[in-house]
Formats: structure tokens, C-alpha cells, sequence
């Protein structure tokens, strides 16, 4: 079961306490998902699709609990999804469907002729909670939410460009920065910060994927800075390593040329030193002196060694 389906799944199992809110449920519901059919003179059907059957008890309830008429539901198999099901909502009474349409704002009446109408209208959205539940409406009917393990990213699919600037304006209300894009035929309502992500989740009333991703965003954070801190140390190691070598053989280059003991005391001390423990740190090699000395003073003194070896190198040259 994917992170998108589970998180339907529990908003879809949410409890609506008003008509009202379930209206704008609803709203959003034709405006997302309904398939609205002509059969005649002013007649029409609706048909709500999906694949998800907590979707479609939830339509189907909302249907009942509004108006009290006799709805369809067909299970079918979707080839488009793998064959699994698919759940379709039917009004087939054309008064009934006209009702939903019109309470919907969908449709108005215009010289015996029905015009679709796409704005979502104010008495709908015009507190926060009937915001939340049109926004949670959208999601159900035709949002998605990638699984964050791998990437964040949600989205509302429109078929209509001012729904979607209308349901982006509705988000946006929330302190949230949605943006819009067509795809194909389609507008796409979407967000990609994963903090903005937990927000609308929030919003929404989807609190367990919401800890969901809090625990994934936790992890991976955890993981980042362990991979940081390794690449960090494997870098500074390597350096290190870098650094032994290098010293190494400008100290066997001195001895070659010149000799060790031509160089002064306490260079010839930290070079045999360098020499016989080559795995050692800065740190060791300044312990392991006849007089103790700090990482700085043995970086000193092995830079001046190198030094000598650039010198001798470059008369040579």
C-alpha cells in the first residue's frame, strides 16, 4: 500500500460534525473527480470514480447524509491501475444530481440552459474549518503524496485552471506557497518543501502521515550528518595519510642527499620519529619526543623539513 493511499485512507475515515462541512467536501469532490453526463433535455447524472474504497463509502455517505437519495456503487476492474478496483459512485436520478450540482456551485441555470461553473463558491470556504474540509475534498479527490523516503512532493490534479488558481488561493490562505503547472491536459497544484508538506497535512487533518514523515525527515537528517561527519573524517584521514607520505619522503630525500644529521637537532629528532611510526598522528609523534611537544610544534617542525627538501630540489634543478 503506497504513503499517497494510506494517507487517503485515514482522511477518508475523518469524521465530518456539520452539513455544511460535508458540503464542501462535496464540492471539492465534483469539482476534482465528477464526471457529469447529459441524457437528455436538462438532465444529468454524476459519477464519482475511484480507487479507493474508503473514498467511495465517504461519497456515498455524504450523499445519503445530504440529501437521502439512493445512490450506485460498481466495482470494476481498471486495467489503467494494475486491474484492481475501481469503485464508481453513481447519481443516476437527474433532480438529484441537478440538487448536488447546484448546491455544489457547479452549474447555474441560464435561459433553460445549464452553464458549468468552476470558482468555488464563498459560502463555501468562508471559515477555516470549511477551507480545511475543501482542501481535504481536493486531496481525496484527486491529490497525491510521493513517499518520502524517496522525495517530497504533493499535488492536486485539475481539470480546470481557475479551479486550480482558486484551490492554490485557498492553500496559500494558510501561510503556505503553493504553485500551479500544466501537465498535459491538466493543472497541477503542488508543494515540494517537506515543512510546508507537514503543514498541509496538518491542515488537512492527515496526523499520521504527518508523524510519518516527521520520523522519515528525523532519520534522514540523522543520516545526513552521520554521512557528514564520516566524509569529513575519511577526508581529514586521507589528508593525514597525504601528509605522512609526503613528509616521509622528503626525509629520505634529505638523508639521500645531504644526510639526517646535517640538519639541526630537533629537526633530525621529529624526522627519525616520523620515520619509524608513519601511521602516527601529529599529536603521537609530539608525545613520543625525548621533550614532549603540541601538534603545532611538531607541524612546525616537519614543515620546515619540508622546506629543506623544496630548497635541496630546487638547487638540483
Amino acid at each position: 500500500m503506497s504513503f499517497s493511499f494510506k494517507t487517503k485512507n485515514n482522511l477518508a475515515r475523518l469524521e465530518l460534525e456539520t452539513s455544511i462541512l460535508k458540503l464542501s467536501e462535496l464540492a471539492a469532490f465534483v469539482r476534482m473527480n465528477a464526471t457529469v453526463k447529459l441524457v437528455g433535455i436538462n438532465k444529468l447524472k454524476i459519477r464519482f470514480s475511484t480507487e479507493n474504497a474508503a473514498i467511495a463509502r465517504r461519497i456515498f455517505s455524504i450523499l445519503k447524509d445530504l440529501y437521502g437519495i439512493h445512490t450506485e456503487v460498481v466495482v470494476r476492474k481498471n486495467r489503467q491501475l494494475k486491474k484492481k478496483n475501481l469503485y464508481v459512485v453513481r447519481v443516476e436520478e437527474s433532480d438529484s444530481a441537478i440538487t448536488i450540482l447546484k448546491d455544489s456551485g457547479m452549474i447555474f441555470e441560464l435561459s433553460d440552459v445549464f452553464n458549468m461553473d468552476y470558482v468555488v463558491p464563498e459560502e463555501l470556504i468562508d471559515t477555516q474549518e470549511l477551507m480545511r474540509a475543501y482542501i481535504r475534498g481536493s486531496f481525496l479527490g484527486g491529490g497525491s503524496i510521493n513517499d518520502p523516503e524517496k522525495n517530497y512532493h504533493l499535488e492536486f490534479v485539475s481539470h480546470n485552471h481557475i479551479h486550480a488558481r482558486d484551490l492554490s488561493e485557498i492553500i496559500n490562505t494558510f501561510g503556505l506557497k503553493s504553485k500551479i503547472i500544466k501537465r498535459k491536459e491538466n493543472y497541477i497544484v503542488y508543494i515540494k518543501e517537506s515543512e510546508q508538506i507537514v503543514d498541509l497535512l496538518n491542515i488537512m487533518g492527515a496526523h499520521n502521515a504527518l508523524l510519518e514523515i516527521e520520523n522519515i525527515r528525523v532519520l534522514k537528517d540523522m543520516r545526513n550528518n552521520i554521512n557528514r561527519i564520516v566524509n569529513c573524517e575519511t577526508a581529514n584521514l586521507s589528508k593525514t595519510i597525504d601528509a605522512a607520505i609526503r613528509q616521509c619522503e622528503n626525509i629520505k630525500f634529505i638523508e639521500n642527499v645531504i644526510g639526517i644529521d646535517r640538519i639541526p637537532a630537533n629537526l633530525r629528532e621529529i624526522a627519525r620519529v616520523r620515520l619509524e611510526n608513519r601511521e602516527a598522528s601529529l599529536k603521537e609523534l609530539g608525545e613520543m619526543l625525548r621533550v614532549p611537544l603540541g601538534k603545532s610544534g611538531v607541524n612546525h617542525r616537519l614543515r620546515k623539513i619540508d622546506k629543506i627538501a623544496d630548497h635541496l630540489r630546487s638547487n638540483r634543478d
